[in-house]
């Protein structure tokens, strides 16, 4: 009898975890559904994940040593030793390319962590608290927003000298302010709902309302913020790198191959196009990328499947109705 009661009780429970547990598995395959409709971002998705495995196993696909030099053969065009040709000191296009790639790839993911990190308490603080401590922040947010960017990361660079963690810091820090303007403006609009008072009620600090309840409510649009700023942070990179400020050797990365090789622009055009290409590649997979998250977490996109090429173009073409 006891243990008749005992299942008889735990039932609601049960049944309750299960449906739980079906409507996430539910909204997954709703949002991949959103996601895989978007044809842009489902081929940036493909192109991002290629580019991301071949730098993690370079030495996999191009056996050659990223440091040993072949002076003799430099500047060789693309052949089936060496794909992407060879650069100004001989080394393999190929395999510098892949080395290059994990560094800029590197440098942007921990860019993004130490951006997100600042903006999620910046914006977190003053969304939460508001009044006066909403007012300095965001007029602090305002003054960093109006400074430009790339004269930050020269000086900031310049001064500190070019590292791996000095330029991710670099970048990082002039990169927080939009994240933190995200937050802020979904934690004003969230504070004053319903499960805000009742965690107050049950005596909940303001630290466990703001990471329990608030923060992961505010998630979607910082997490397409993120993988935007990824993008923005490969760009920075590059950029520091083609102007001598960004990895020095015998590291690399994409924008200091692009630096090596600009006196030979005529002469040996693979050695530039190669690495623009990948940066190319990767910015815009990203951003495409970014674009179907924005459709996924948008929520008014996620109860709709936004048509097609050929019917958007079915839709334009059909006549419409007169009025009278």
């Amino acid at each position: 009898m006891t243990e008749t009661r005992d299942r008889e009780e735990s039932a609601p429970e049960i049944k309750e975890a299960v449906s739980s547990e079906e409507a996430a598995v539910s909204a997954k395959r709703r949002g991949w559904r959103i996601f895989s409709r978007n044809r842009a971002a489902l081929i940036g998705l493909i192109v991002l994940g290629v580019i991301v495995i071949a730098t993690l196993i370079g030495p996999i696909l191009s056996p050659y040593d990223p440091l040993a030099q072949d002076v003799p053969n430099r500047f060789q065009p693309p052949s089936l030793a060496h794909p992407m040709g060879t650069d100004e000191l001989g080394r393999d296009s190929l395999t510098r390319v892949l080395i290059g790639g994990r560094q800029s790839l590197a440098v942007a993911g921990f860019a993004t962590v130490v951006a997100l990190v600042l903006g999620l308490v910046v914006g977190a603080t003053a969304g939460f608290y508001g009044r006066w401590v909403d007012n300095v922040l965001m007029r602090f947010v305002d003054l960093a927003l109006s400074l430009p960017d790339l004269f930050l990361l020269i000086l900031a660079s310049a001064l500190l000298g070019p590292s791996f963690w000095t330029i991710v810091i670099i970048i990082g820090f002039v990169r927080w302010m939009n994240p933190a303007r995200l937050v802020r403006g979904s934690f004003l609009s969230l504070r004053e709902q319903e499960f805000v008072e009742a965690a107050r009620a049950v005596g909940a600090g303001p630290f466990r309302i703001m990471t329990r309840h608030l923060l992961v409510n505010s998630l979607s649009p910082v997490i397409v913020a993120g993988t935007l700023l990824i993008a923005s942070a490969i760009i920075a990179e590059s950029t520091l790198s083609f102007l001598g400020l960004g990895l020095q050797p015998p590291a690399s990365s994409w924008g200091s191959m692009l630096r090596n090789t600009q006196s030979q622009m005529f002469t040996a055009p693979w050695a530039a196009v190669f690495p623009g290409m990948m940066i190319f590649l990767t910015v815009i997979a990203i951003n495409f990328v970014g674009d179907g998250l924005r459709d996924v977490f948008d929520p008014e996109g996620a109860t709709r499947i936004q048509p097609g090429f050929k019917g958007r173009v079915r839709k334009l073409m059909t006549p419409r109705p007169k009025q009278a």
